[in-house]
């Protein structure tokens, strides 16, 4: 099936499974919206699903693995090859969000979209849309095709955990010189400069943040990515990995299942599928606000309000994961806590007022 026709397929949340949602928590003995976003998120979930009975008790974090050719700039501390080892550590289980996953019972699905000479790894699917994208400051990253297809693969990785049962997705990628890349793909879509928007990533000195602005500067004026066309900017100054979580979002709106952000690289993806079809904001939770200066930026554009704020900069989807103990809480109170009837009182009444 086509983008467009996919696109079509994903319809608006249902406000009514909200309304339920809402009035469960409504009945629990405590005060209305003491848990804040928690019970937002719930409704959400609820919304997204057509179901207030919210089930998150099996979850998945994919991770998606990929290349940039503009590390050939200077931008990113470590050599690509580390992409290829820390994906490697992710198949084996001794990933730092491995541990953390391990904690909130959540699998781990690393996904080879495209490192650099990568011949593959146990635990690793093989997803592959090319060997490494362009250096983005020289010319595209990859071909409108090659964006269309590794759109199509993150989709279809959605549809394969939703068919295994999945409930929850939470995202994370791997792949050096990716902030950059998502802080090109955010400057074109909110028209905004790399020196208001663009970070040290894994800590890179003054020097090499200067040389880092002037790379995603060179990228934009080469390529003249239009933000009209998240493909486009996709195809011009993102990264496999960037277009393949822009289709695991769509997927997560297509399937209904809910999808939780990392940072700056899954959060400019995301903008890219709600630019592509506004309804895909339904399936989106944010969890953490990025440490990175496009952080903020990106969520207000999106209109989420993130879960966590503890200046996590550490990708893989740890901040994802981080969030989803905060989600099982939530639930625990949803369905477990007494009741204003258990308790033999009248629930709180709205009083109104902001």
């Amino acid at each position: 099936m086509e983008l467009t026709s996919l696109l079509q397929a994903i319809g608006p949340a249902e406000e009514s499974a909200r309304l339920r949602a809402q009035a469960k928590w409504a009945a629990v003995a405590k005060p209305l919206g003491g848990l804040g976003l928690l019970e937002t998120a719930i409704e959400d979930i609820a919304a997204l699903t057509g179901d207030h009975q919210v089930d998150l008790s099996r979850r998945t974090l994919l991770v998606l693995c990929a290349d940039n050719g503009v590390t050939a700039q200077g931008v990113a501390q470590a050599p690509p090859s580390v992409t290829a080892l820390v994906a490697r550590n992710l198949g084996a289980g001794t990933a730092s969000v491995s541990r953390m996953a391990a904690c909130a019972h959540c699998e781990v699905v690393p996904v080879d979209m495209g490192m650099l000479d990568f011949q593959g790894a146990a635990g690793v699917l093989n997803r592959r849309v090319g060997n490494g994208t362009g250096d983005i400051s020289q010319g595209p990253a990859m071909s409108r095709e090659q964006a269309l297809s590794a759109i199509q693969v993150g989709m279809d990785l959605v549809r394969e955990q939703a068919e295994r049962g999945c409930t929850l997705l939470a995202t994370g990628e791997v792949g050096m010189g990716n902030t950059t890349t998502s802080a090109a793909v955010t400057c074109a879509l909110l028209g905004r400069s790399p020196v208001e928007l663009t970070g040290r990533g894994a800590g890179l000195s003054d020097e090499g943040l200067l040389n880092k602005q002037t790379a995603i500067a060179q990228a934009l004026a080469v390529n003249r990515p239009d933000p009209a066309d998240p493909v486009d900017v996709l195809a011009k100054v993102g990264g496999f990995d960037l277009a393949g979580l822009c289709g695991v979002f769509l997927g997560g709106a297509r399937y209904k299942v809910p999808v939780l952000l990392d940072g700056i690289i899954s959060s400019a993806a995301a903008l890219c599928a709600v630019r592509l079809c506004q309804n895909a904001g339904k399936a989106l939770l944010a969890s953490h606000l990025s440490a990175e200066p496009a952080g903020a930026a990106l969520l207000e554009a999106l209109g989420k309000k993130p879960l966590l704020t503890a200046g996590l900069r550490l990708g893989e989807g740890t901040g994802a994961v981080a969030a989803i103990p905060l989600l099982d809480m939530a639930l625990a109170v949803y369905y477990e806590a007494a009741t204003f009837a258990d308790c033999g009182l009248a629930p709180y009444v709205p009083q109104g007022g902001t």
